[in-house]
C-alpha cells in the first residue's frame, strides 16, 4: 500500500506516566504526561477530525493505570494498543523548577511500559496500516536490548509497508547503562526514520555537535529524508532531501516553563506536514504551538 493511500492513522509509542506538577504553596498537582505521550495528545488537537491518533504503550491492572487509561481515552486517543501487565503499575515523575527551567526526578524501574515491545505480534498488528509512527529515545532506553531489537524490527517492517517512521532521540543519560550503548541504540532508531527531530543541546553534549547544521547531516547521513535539529529559541536546522533551511522561531515573551516545549513542537511540525504544509510552515507550527505551552505550567495545556 502506498502511503497517500494508508489510513489517516498517528501512533506514538512510548511510556506514560504520573506527572507530579509543581503549584503555588509548595503543593504538587497530580496529572499524566511522557514525552510521547505530549507528542500524541497535541497531535490529536493539531491534525483534522478525520484523523485517528493511538498511543502504544504498557500499564499495569491497578487503579493507576485504570485511571491513565481513562485519561488517555478522554483525550481522544485511541486506546487500543496499549497493554495490562498484572503485577506492574506505571511509572511517576516529579517537576522541578528553576525559573522556566526544569529537571525532573524519576520512579520508574517497574514500570509496566518497559514491556510495551514485549509481544512481536501485538506490536506488529499495532503499527499495520498506520500513516505515522513516532517514538523517542526513552522509549528506546526503558527497554531490554532484546525487546528493542523487536521494537525496531517492527518499525523496518512497518517502513517498507509504507508506514512513515518519526523518531526523536531526546536523549536522556541517565536512563541508558552508558553513553556509547545510548549513542549506538540512537543511532540504529534513526537508520529505520524517515524523520528524525533531534535537540541541539542534547546532540552537541552525546556526539560533540559542532551547530544544528552538523547535527542535521550527522542524522540524514544514517538516512532520513527530513532531519530537524531544534535549538531552544536559537536558529533551527532544517534538512530536507539534502537541501539545508535554517530557520529562527520568534522570540517568546514570558516562558512560564519548558516541560514539554521539544514535544509540541514536534506534534505541530509533524501535523502540518503530514496534512501537506511545506517545510516552511510546518516549522512555524511547530514553534508556534510550543510558544504558547511554554507559557503556562505543566506538560499538557490547554490553549
Amino acid at each position: 500500500m502506498t502511503e497517500h493511500l494508508k489510513p489517516a492513522r498517528f501512533l506514538s509509542i512510548g511510556e506514560c506516566m504520573v506527572e507530579m506538577a509543581p503549584q503555588a504553596g509548595g503543593l504538587f498537582a497530580m496529572g499524566f504526561a511522557g514525552d510521547t505521550l505530549n507528542t500524541a495528545w497535541y497531535a490529536r488537537r493539531a491534525l483534522p477530525p478525520e484523523w485517528t491518533v493511538g498511543y502504544l504503550t504498557a500499564v499495569g491492572t491497578d487503579r493507576i493505570s485504570d485511571d491513565m487509561v481513562g485519561f488517555i481515552e478522554d483525550s481522544g486517543l485511541d486506546s487500543s494498543a496499549i497493554a495490562r501487565v498484572p503485577e506492574r503499575t506505571v511509572g511517576l515523575y516529579l517537576i522541578q523548577l528553576s525559573g522556566a527551567e526544569r529537571s525532573f526526578a524519576y520512579w520508574r524501574d517497574s514500570s509496566a511500559a518497559r514491556l510495551l515491545a514485549a509481544d512481536a505480534g501485538r506490536l506488529r498488528a499495532a503499527l499495520d496500516g498506520a500513516r505515522l509512527a513516532y517514538l523517542s529515545g526513552i522509549t528506546l532506553a526503558i527497554l531490554s536490548p532484546a525487546d528493542r531489537a523487536v521494537l525496531l524490527q517492527e518499525l523496518t517492517r512497518a517502513r517498507a509497508a509504507g508506514t512513515l517512521v518519526a523518531f526523536d532521540p531526546n536523549l536522556r543519560p541517565r536512563l541508558w547503562p552508558d553513553a556509547p550503548t545510548m549513542r549506538d541504540a540512537v543511532t540504529r532508531a534513526a537508520q529505520v526514520a524517515d524523520i528524525v527531530l533531534p535537540s541541539f543541546d542534547d546532540e552537541a553534549a552525546a556526539f560533540g555537535d559542532a551547530d544544528p547544521q552538523a547535527t542535521a547531516r550527522r542524522y540524514a547521513a544514517r538516512g532520513a529524508g527530513l532531519v530537524v535539529a531544534k535549538n531552544g529559541a536559537g536558529e533551527v536546522a532544517a534538512l530536507s532531501d539534502g537541501q539545508m533551511t535554517l530557520w529562527t522561531p520568534p522570540a517568546v515573551a514570558q516562558p512560564v516553563d519548558t516541560t514539554a516545549a521539544g514535544d509540541s513542537f514536534n506534534a505541530a511540525f509533524l501535523a502540518a506536514h503530514l496534512t501537506g504544509a511545506g517545510l516552511l510552515e510546518a516549522l512555524q507550527a511547530g514553534a508556534a504551538l510550543a510558544g504558547k505551552v511554554i507559557g503556562q505550567r505543566g506538560a499538557l495545556v490547554e490553549l
